[in-house]
């Protein structure tokens, strides 16, 4: 989710391509000047890794974050062929807990998200805002139209390589198994983009970096970042399957011809069933780990939605990875091959075998699920 997320930049591509022709209407106007205003203000307060790891002030802690990041930036280029430039080689301390906002929302019998549509990056399933004031305003104007609504922190977001994105305080100290992660989402981000495809986007990045996450653990993690990592994924594993389960039985019931009162009353039935599979996980599982609470009070259509993003392709790009003899470069050209497709034939190349249908995705997890487990609790 971020779901996760994280291209709220597309606010400020559209800033520029809007202010260059002169097309932004007066609402839009104030939204693409916040995204601009926001983005420069953590681009300015970004220093280079090496000043921090150099200032006497620099906790301890802190400072050791900042030299394994340039390990995983290192490898990210290295071993997995992900651009080498400025990205994640300067460090900004936004004092908030997350770098930007964003607001999900779906109709009430539906899991379709609402989506706004900008020039250049064309049209995506959410909006963004550095302020979250500003979030929460246009959240409750949904909500008064009828949409249910989610807004939740995103830990970071890729500028699609055009700035140097840097580390922030919203992640450096995340486990060590899901920095690298996050890093190798979000460089993915630079290799290819779909234009007005967030599911493609978003899963590609979430293959790269459930590719590349592993393969740092296993080669170049500590013992205990691999315990460490084990414990905080068994967690993310479980709590996919159960919201993807419930969301597959929603998406059920939306589409079926049941009548609209009856249809909310399975609803409605259907989130307390969820809820009550949560508590007993936690109980019985868990040992009591509360970090999901937040997620499961305020479940709703928008943010079951925003799930399917960030996983509904990657098992299409486990298998093209595959199919490329396991080479970063070789992998990559064909995804750049498939964003240039229409929509329709990049769903058809990413679609299983018919025999495959129904396998078994290799690996579970994303950033998306990260960020609604940290912005709760850190574990």
């Amino acid at each position: 989710m971020q779901a996760r997320r994280r291209l709220a930049f597309a606010a400020v591509l559209a800033a520029s391509a809007l202010a260059g022709f002169g097309l932004a209407g007066c609402g839009s106007v104030g939204y693409l000047a916040q995204s601009v205003r926001g983005h420069f203000s953590l681009l300015n307060d970004a220093r280079p890794v090496p000043q921090w790891i150099d200032a006497a002030e620099t906790p301890d802690k802190l400072r050791e974050r900042l030299v394994l990041s340039q390990r995983i930036r290192d490898y990210a280029v290295s071993e997995l062929k992900l651009p080498d430039n400025g990205s994640y080689r300067r460090y900004a301390d936004l004092h908030r807990p997350a770098a930007v906002w964003n607001i999900v929302a779906a109709p009430e019998l539906s899991l379709e998200l609402k989506t706004w549509c900008f020039p250049v990056v064309g049209c995506v399933g959410y909006r963004g805002y550095f302020d979250k004031a500003k979030a929460d305003e246009l959240a409750e104007a949904l909500r008064a139209e009828g949409y249910e609504v989610a807004v939740y922190g995103v830990p970071a977001y890729s500028t699609l390589g055009w700035f140097d994105d840097p580390l922030l305080n919203t992640f450096i100290h995340y486990p060590e198994g899901e920095l690298a992660r996050l890093i190798f989402h979000e460089l993915a981000h630079q290799v290819a983009y779909a234009k007005g495809d967030t599911t493609f986007n978003e899963s590609f990045a979430t293959a790269v970096e459930r590719l590349g996450g592993w393969r740092w653990l296993g080669t170049h993690a500590s013992a205990q970042a691999r315990e460490e990592y084990v414990r905080f994924d068994a967690r993310r594993q479980e709590f996919r399957a159960l919201t993807l389960g419930y969301r597959a039985r929603l998406q059920t019931l939306y589409r079926s011809r049941v009548a609209p009162d009856e249809m909310r009353r399975r609803k409605a039935e259907l989130f307390g069933q969820l809820r009550a599979d949560y508590e007993t996980m936690k109980r019985e599982r868990w040992n009591g780990y509360a970090g999901y609470d937040g997620w499961f009070t305020r479940a709703n259509n928008a943010s079951l939605g925003v799930l399917a993003a960030y996983n509904e392709l990657v098992p299409g790009f486990e298998r093209l990875f595959a199919a490329e003899g396991r080479d970063f470069a070789r992998f990559y050209d064909a995804v750049k091959r498939l964003a240039e497709l229409p929509k329709e034939e990049r769903r058809r190349a990413l679609q299983p075998p018919q025999s495959a249908a129904g396998a078994k995705m290799e690996h579970t997890g994303s950033v998306a699920e990260t960020s609604q487990q940290s912005s709760e609790a850190k574990p």
